[in-house]
């Protein structure tokens, strides 16, 4: 297998363990009540990114996330082919972890818990739910470029960081929207379960959010040689 090859499958792993650990804790707070709470689904989130970044930075960057992947083309460090392709890898990973999810889970859990599939919370409008979504994954894609892109950033912790900063979005935004911050992480739950409520929001708000942070980053805050 080439480099090429090995990058899209180290896309796919990685978003697959994205939605695997990420909605199914959720799930498996549905299964049994109070086993898991907010702060351990938001660590499953940080802890699978953490992991999937640290061993796939080196093959392809780490991305898992087509925000972060367009982020890459806004600024021009990417191609259109190659990030193309790491967005159907990603979405691909994320299809197949909700579909051995349902298959795998208990399905009165998957059913409480909708398949872990993002949606805005109680009181929250589609507008509101963009808003939060821009700013979570403008955090998420500026720890991304100040971490693991800027050549100043700290290398030997920015899988951390970015996990991290997962960690920290979904704390504040998982009860608002689900925290989702990745297209991919919506896109797999919800064409598995057929629920696609204000689905558009968990495409345009993270693409925004990510594509506002990398220029302004690589634009402004981003040494120049």
């Amino acid at each position: 297998m080439g480099a090429n090859g090995r990058a899209l499958l180290a896309e796919f792993i990685g978003t697959f363990g994205l939605i695997f650990m990420g909605a199914g804790a959720i799930i498996v707070d549905a299964h049994i009540e109070g086993h898991a709470g907010l702060v351990a689904i938001a660590l499953a989130h940080g802890l699978a990114i953490f992991l999937g970044v640290s061993f796939s930075a080196h093959l392809s960057g780490g991305h898992l996330n087509p925000a972060v992947t367009l982020g890459f083309m806004a600024t021009k460090r990417m191609g259109a082919g190659a990030g193309l392709a790491y967005i159907v890898s990603q979405l691909l990973g994320g299809l197949v972890a909700a579909i051995v999810l349902k298959i795998v889970m208990p399905g009165g859990a998957v059913t409480r818990a909708a398949l872990g599939t993002p949606a805005p919370g109680s009181g929250i409008g589609a507008g509101q739910a963009l808003l939060v979504e821009f700013i979570l994954t403008f955090f998420l894609v500026t720890v991304i470029f100040g971490t693991a892109v800027d050549p100043r950033g700290p290398k030997a912790i920015f899988p951390l960081c970015i996990g991290m900063a997962i960690t920290m979005d979904i704390l504040v935004g998982g009860p608002l929207t689900g925290g989702s911050m990745n297209p991919a992480r919506s896109f797999g739950p919800a064409l598995v379960s057929g629920l696609w409520t204000d689905h558009w929001v968990y495409w345009v708000g993270p693409i925004l959010g990510g594509a506002v942070a990398a220029l302004l980053y690589d634009g402004v805050l981003m040494e120049k040689k």
